[in-house]
This record gives C-alpha cells, sequence and structure tokens, in this order.
C-alpha cells in the first residue's frame, strides 16, 4: 500500500497500465521482497495496489480511477509494507521549489510545520489498519536522503540536477533537514501507534533520523556513483518524467528492500502479503 516510493516510481518495469499513473514497479521494494521468498521456495500470496501520489486519506477512496487501496485489508492478511506521508504535506510539490527557484527558509520552515499533523493522521491510519488485518504486521518504510547536503563528489559523473544553480548550498543543509524530520515523524507515529496495541515495525535508510544506514551510506545525488535516486536524467526522452525525479531507482529499491529484510525478520518466513 501507499504512495510513489512503494510503487517504485523512476524504478523501471511498470505494471501494464500504470505507466504514467500509478507506476507499479516489478523493481519496487516489496516485489522484490516478494519473488525473493518466492525463489526460496516460500508460498506468497500478493497484492499490490500502490500508486504514485496518494496520500493518506486517498487510501481510503477511489484514486485514479482505482479502487480503495483499504479494499485490500483482508482479515486474514499477514503482513502489509507501508510508503506514505509525502503526499499530505506536498514533498513533491517542495522538491520542485527547491529545483525550479529556492525552497530554504520559509518554505522548509513551511512543511516543517505540517509534519505533526500528517503525524497524527497516520497514526491513525496504522490503527485503521489493524483493524481491518487484526493480524498484521505493518512494515512502514522512510524516504532517505535523495540529495547529499555536502559539496558534489569529485571524479565521478554527476546528473545535472547536481548543478548549483539547481540545488544550492542551503537548499541541500535545508531540504535534508526536511528529509530528516519526515523520517522522524513517521518514526514516531509508529512508536505511538504500537503503543496502541498495532504491530508495526519501522524501516529507515536512517539510523534515528541523523546518519543513513550502510545500505544507503553514500549514495545520495551528487554523492557518488551509483546514486539510489532519480535525478534529470528521468526527464530524458523515453523516461518517466517529472513523476520520477528524487525517487529512488532500481537500485535504490534493491537496497530498501535488503534493509527491510534484514531488520524484519517476519519477511524471511511464510507469510501471505
Amino acid at each position: 500500500m501507499g504512495d510513489s516510493y512503494g510503487s517504485g516510481t523512476g524504478a523501471g518495469d511498470y505494471e501494464p497500465g500504470t505507466t504514467g499513473s500509478c507506476f507499479r514497479s516489478a523493481n519496487s521494494y516489496s516485489s522484490v521482497i516478494v519473488d525473493e521468498l518466492r525463489q526460496r521456495g516460500k508460498r506468497v500470496k500478493f497484492t499490490n495496489v500502490t500508486c504514485s501520489g496518494s496520500a493518506i486519506r486517498t487510501l481510503r477512496e477511489s484514486f485514479k480511477g482505482e479502487p480503495p487501496q483499504f479494499d485490500a485489508l483482508k482479515r486474514d492478511t499477514k503482513v502489509v509494507m507501508l510508503s506514505i506521508g509525502t503526499g499530505d504535506i506536498d514533498f513533491a510539490g517542495f522538491g520542485g521549489l527547491c529545483i525550479q527557484a529556492d525552497c530554504s527558509g520559509a518554505p522548509a520552515t513551511a512543511i516543517k510545520g505540517l509534519l505533526p499533523g500528517m503525524g497524527e493522521n497516520l497514526k491513525t491510519l496504522l490503527i485503521d489498519i489493524k483493524a481491518r488485518s487484526p493480524r498484521a504486521k505493518i512494515v512502514l518504510t522512510g524516504y532517505g536522503q535523495q540529495v547529499t547536503p555536502s559539496e558534489n563528489a569529485e571524479g565521478v559523473p554527476l546528473d545535472p540536477i547536481c548543478d548549483s544553480q539547481v540545488f544550492s548550498a542551503q537548499e541541500r543543509v535545508d531540504g535534508n533537514q526536511v528529509a530528516r524530520e519526515l523520517d522522524a515523524t513517521l518514526r514516531n507515529a509508529a512508536k505511538a501507534a504500537k503503543a496502541r496495541g498495532v504491530n508495526v515495525l519501522f524501516a529507515s535508510p536512517y539510523v534515528n533520523s541523523v546518519d543513513l544506514r550502510p545500505e544507503f551510506e553514500g549514495h545520495s545525488l551528487c554523492q557518488s556513483e551509483p546514486p539510489f535516486y532519480r535525478g534529470f536524467d528521468a526527464l530524458a526522452p523515453g523516461q518517466e518524467g517529472i513523476d520520477a525525479v528524487l525517487h529512488l531507482n532500481q537500485q535504490g529499491q534493491a537496497a530498501m528492500a535488503d534493509l527491510i529484510q534484514r531488520r524484519i525478520p517476519v519477511l524471511a518466513t511464510p507469510a501471505s502479503l
């Protein structure tokens, strides 16, 4: 369930009929995990209802001509993988502002002001998922660091998005503070839901919303080769376009799948997803 980071927007190999809309990718972290489970002989029933652009409220209603994602929740569902939150604070719009104008200062402060409300709505969502699927373990994923807060790496090919006229030094600092606080909000919502009896586990590229985990360290845009996020390469002819910019690429989705499997043992055992 969830948004573009869960659907795999930017990772290619999209489910027929979803290119240009939901962008459900066979390279998304959930699909990668399911494929690996099946290769190990596990019996897995998998339903993928993720859709690019989703927000917490849209999970309960028809969105982009598709049924409510909540309809996929069953009483016997054992695992729910969930990526959600950016659509509620217009994180994509914030990223667009960083690219087209200046997102440092007041815009960064404004988007951080939306995080507490999103966190409360997410806690309610997690509780509602438990009501629909009382046996389910909910795997909530974070978003990580799209652009390095430091200077561009030297001696490696860099995407044009790394030009200082696109992301200034201050935009990188303020933008990464937003990203860290976003993942911290998700983590806190997961903790609050657990206190209410929800079996929710949180997997984030961040360690305690500060440093990046080994799977993601050194792979933000402009930091090294290869990056785990899409830059302006997504705007090239035949590519996904603006929808994929600042999203995990195929390698980034594989790293997220690896992070989840390392941290959440349930995904190494037989399950119905």
